[in-house]
């Protein structure tokens, strides 16, 4: 049986990780277009700055959104001002360093459904007399969605697997910013704290797994459903 704080655990978790993917899947999917579909002067390092991340140690990410998001950073100033949003010590920062962690692997996902997409189906759909906006929601975003649901549920994922960049960024405080990572981190720092770890560590398991089946499972009835889509 989980105690209280565990399932508060949990619940923190579960609320950054869909936080993260909700407020990443329009810009990945914005990326995702840009690199796919636009040729434009600096397009390889924009390219390597979107997947930087997936190289860089998580406790230089953390470090950098630190500087940047932090109370004294330019960003960071700026939320606080105009929006009266804070990301130091708080769930809002694990949040905002599970979508940056997240999002190269979005936007791969995102990018390479795109490119599958027959552009000869949107050329057919504009000479029909489609608009471009049209031509985009009703034939580019449905053969895409494949990949925008295996990158949601991939973001979620990878969110809720998250350590470095987030307890760079914003620590280890019970209540507020240690998810699951976090708290079995803190498990094992304890004498005699196994069967906390193990809970914890199969209720990753479990979480992680659920998505990747549930990403499965709807890559296959979108892939089922492209065929009724029409103009």
């Amino acid at each position: 049986m989980l105690t209280p704080d565990e399932w508060g655990i949990i619940h923190l978790s579960l609320k950054v990780s869909a936080v993260a993917v909700l407020l990443t899947l329009p810009v990945a999917f914005g990326l995702a277009w840009l690199l796919a579909r636009v040729r434009f002067p600096g397009k390889f390092l924009v390219d390597g700055i979107i997947h930087l991340p997936l190289v860089l140690p998580p406790v230089v990410t953390g470090w950098m959104l630190l500087l940047a998001f932090g109370n004294n950073g330019p960003a960071g100033r700026f939320f606080e001002q105009w929006f009266g949003l804070t990301f130091m010590f708080r769930w809002t920062g694990a949040a905002l360093a599970a979508a940056v962690m997240a999002l190269p692997l979005m936007v791969r996902a995102i990018r390479l459904s795109i490119e599958a997409v027959d552009r000869r189906l949107e050329g057919a759909a504009r000479t029909l007399g489609a608009s471009v906006a049209h031509t985009f929601f009703t034939i580019t975003v449905p053969l895409s969605l494949p990949g925008i649901l295996a990158a949601a549920v991939l973001g979620f994922a990878r969110s809720i697997g998250e350590f470095g960049a987030t307890i760079t960024f914003v620590s280890n405080i019970p209540g507020e910013t240690r998810t699951l990572p976090i708290a079995i981190y803190t498990a094992l720092q304890i004498p005699g704290a196994e069967d906390v770890v193990t809970r914890l560590a199969i209720i990753s398991v479990i979480l992680s797994l659920a998505a990747l089946v549930a990403s499965e499972a709807l890559a296959r009835r979108a892939g089922q459903g492209q065929g009724g889509h029409v103009l």
